[in-house]
């Protein structure tokens, strides 16, 4: 991502000051997840997803390349007494942090290089949780634009040296059309 970039995400995070809830389907796999170990979130914004981990024993890493939103997810995480490491990264030019994570989380974010480096930084037995709207969610909504939306039935064929442990392409209850993988590295 550019400077240009980093500072429109900065803005964006600096007008939007209402919380938001953990992702409900990160929720949805609370009995998979782990409760102990390292987690990374990557691409996280204010950390509301983040939090969540941290709130159920995980240590967990926020990356994101906004100063601010990085900010607000350290002041959340204070007022919430948990710990989280914030860490500005763009993860389109720099490498992610060095694992193992038992958990790599990456919502609504798209950089289809990132699924090379995921397994790399996964322990054995770790998870990926990953999802992101399609190329139908232009049929109800104009955001995200096309260039930032998997084709249907892309994502199983983006991960690799992974397992995969569910799988589903489809409307969701919020109204978004997405994709959500759970892949799990081999033991």
């Amino acid at each position: 991502m550019s400077e240009e970039d980093r500072q429109r995400w900065n803005s964006r995070y600096r007008e939007g000051t209402q919380a938001r809830e953990p992702s409900g389907f990160l929720r949805s796999l609370s009995d998979q997840l782990p409760r102990t170990g390292r987690a990374l979130d990557v691409a996280g914004g204010t950390g509301h997803d983040a939090l969540w981990l941290a709130q159920r024993g995980l240590e967990v890493t926020l990356l994101d390349i906004s100063d601010v939103a990085l900010e607000r997810a350290a002041a959340a995480a204070r007022q919430a007494g948990v710990a989280l490491r914030t860490q500005r990264v763009d993860v389109e030019g720099e490498p992610l942090p060095a694992g193992p994570y038992a958990l790599v989380l990456c919502l609504n974010f798209l950089w289809r290089p990132l699924f090379a480096a995921v397994p790399q930084v996964l322990a054995p037995g770790g998870l990926l949780v990953f999802s992101q709207p399609t190329r139908a969610n232009l049929q109800r909504h104009p955001h995200p634009s096309a260039r930032f939306l998997l084709e249907e039935g892309e994502l199983p064929r983006l991960v690799q040296g992974l397992e995969l442990v569910s799988y589903t392409e489809g409307w969701t209850e919020e109204g978004r059309h997405e994709a959500r993988l759970v892949a799990s590295r081999p033991r």
